[in-house]
């Protein structure tokens, strides 16, 4: 069995929230989407629940945080290249979002850092795991 991961968010706006899942590259699941809870699939093994604060708050006996004015996880989603970084980066601002940080380019890995409409925050990424292993290489030797 293909392990998977949901990962399930408390928004405001359901219909604005999916519009920006769904300009960031996901795929709304009509078949678990209904007015309280929205399924979007990132990729076959990564979904996001995004669920009304009155739905959520049945998955938790905790109090739900205000993730514009905290925060609780960062999810970095890696991409095939710096322009798909770049172009997630576009679709996320025009479809609501906030640029947390512009581009960083460390060479083996460029990346920017945007939130959604309800202030979740998401890294995409593009990394050469060769160039990011010699680059490890180098620190830990100079540090030696």
């Amino acid at each position: 069995m293909t392990k998977r991961i949901f990962i399930s968010l408390p928004v405001a706006d359901i219909a604005a929230s999916t519009a920006f899942y769904e300009a960031i590259g996901c795929t709304r699941d009509s078949d678990f989407s209904n007015d309280a809870v929205a399924s979007l699939h990132w990729s076959d093994a990564i979904t996001f629940m995004l669920a009304t604060p009155a739905f959520y708050g049945t998955l938790t006996s905790k109090p739900i945080a205000d993730a514009k004015a905290s925060s609780a996880a960062l999810f970095a989603l890696s991409l095939a290249s710096r322009a798909a970084v770049d172009a997630f980066a576009a679709a996320a601002l025009a479809a609501g979002g906030r640029e947390v940080h512009g581009a960083e380019d460390e060479g083996f890995m460029y990346s920017r850092g945007v939130e959604d409409p309800d202030g979740n925050g998401f890294g995409p990424f593009w990394m050469d795991p060769d160039a990011a292993t010699d680059a490890l290489r180098e620190t830990e030797t100079a540090a030696s």
